[in-house]
């Protein structure tokens, strides 16, 4: 018996045209990377602290690949570890205070450290701490009582007693207290890991493109598939809307929408959603100015299907790609657009990072030897841009959008 090939769906011809489109596949597994990478975020930032926010300005602009030597003080007030699903959302609170060293020694119940000032080696910073406040939760005011000469009586702020030997407690800090941590990208302005700030603020570029992507999409297809389908004066109205808004300078418009709503995360969101909707109603109206007269659509409307259900349920389907590729390039202009809005200082705030928000802070820093500060994230943002511009030109490809706009 011969077997009959099942013939190729639209879908099927469509991706094998996008998947030898190698650098458009570049592209999307760039994307895949940073989406993975923006997803886990805490889980894998060597700070996990919200917002990335461990300072220390001893540590200012230390370059990529320096290790320090911390001192980690347990915290006088109880702090909670909170699980997996809170910490992949916002990132665990520290349990310690973090003293940068050169080096220690300990002296009976008490450890004494040389403080790293990141000044000079000359300029030494001695101070001393007693061993229990270093390894355990101690309220202020609360008395450690020595017994026997070698052993520390004191009680944590959850109320536990502790009975333990200066010994032990000595090799207790050595083993959990000081800790050496690399800074594989530097430090910033503040001394905080850079690593983990750019990490993170690739959540806040990818939230803004996807969430104002959707934004833009619910906006233009509807006004693009009233305009087209319907004609006359609707048309005409969201036509002469279309121009006005189009006529205006993005960047201003996101600006006086972020006065009128007010800086913050969300209102970033809204606010460059709420100007990328006209090159998706641009096209959605173009596209079914071209196919609102074809076979089907008479079909529909002689089967006494209402308009609603005609343009949701067969004209869009027809038009997904072209949305897909004005989707995607939309994409890239909104991680432009948030990145331009954050060094203008209407995006998110501090201390949040956003990589626009990061190059503003160390612009400044490029004419002398941490230019790498400013370039780091303005690195990110020209290799994301750029393969979603890359995916935009394989989807134009895969769907074959010019042919039909030609044919249009």
């Amino acid at each position: 018996m011969s077997s009959v090939n099942s013939p190729e769906t639209p879908w099927a011809r469509t991706k094998k045209r996008f998947l030898r489109n190698k650098l458009s596949v570049l592209g999307l597994i760039i994307i895949v990377a940073f989406l993975l990478v923006s997803v886990l975020g805490y889980l894998i930032m060597p700070d996990d602290t919200p917002m990335a926010n461990r300072m220390a300005v001893q540590l200012s602009t230390k370059h990529p690949g320096t290790s320090i030597q911390f001192l980690a003080i347990r915290k006088n007030q109880h702090v909670d570890t909170v699980n997996v699903f809170e910490k992949l959302l916002f990132g665990q609170p520290d349990f310690f205070d973090y003293i940068p060293i050169n080096n220690y020694r300990f002296k009976g119940d008490s450890i004494v450290i040389d403080e790293y000032t990141g000044v000079s080696d000359d300029e030494k910073l001695v101070r001393s701490f007693s061993i229990a406040h270093v390894a355990f939760p101690i309220a202020e005011g609360e008395k450690v009582e020595v017994e026997e000469g070698e052993k520390l009586a004191f009680k944590t702020t959850n109320g536990q007693n502790e009975i333990i030997l200066v010994k032990d407690l000595q090799d207790k800090i050595v083993k959990e207290n000081i800790i050496v941590h690399k800074y594989w990208l530097g430090t910033d302005l503040y001394g905080r890991d850079m690593l983990s700030r750019l990490i993170l603020g690739s959540r806040v570029s990818l939230s803004v493109g996807f969430v104002s992507v959707f934004i833009s999409l619910i906006i233009g297809i509807s006004l693009g598939a009233m305009a087209g389908y319907f004609g006359g004066w609707i048309d005409r109205f969201i036509s002469w809307l279309i121009n006005v808004v189009w006529s205006l300078p993005s960047l201003l418009i996101v600006i006086a929408i972020s006065f009128a709503l007010g800086k913050g995360f969300f209102q970033v969101f809204i606010a460059i959603g709420l100007t990328t909707w006209v090159d998706v109603a641009r096209m959605v109206r173009g596209q079914i100015i071209g196919i609102r007269e074809v076979e089907f659509v008479e079909a529909g409307r002689a089967m006494g299907f209402s308009n609603t259900r005609i343009i949701a349920r067969h004209i869009l389907p027809n038009i997904s790609g072209p949305i897909l590729v004005v989707a995607s390039a939309n994409f890239a202009s909104a991680i432009l657009l948030e990145a331009g809005l954050s060094f203008l200082g209407f995006g998110v705030q501090p201390p949040f990072p956003s990589w626009g928000g990061m190059i503003k802070e160390h612009y400044g820093y490029i004419i002398i030897d941490a230019a790498y500060l400013a370039t780091l994230p303005g690195l990110a943002i020209m290799l994301i841009v750029y393969a979603f511009n890359l995916v935009s030109v394989g989807l134009t490809d895969a769907f074959n959008v010019k042919e039909q706009t030609s044919g249009n």
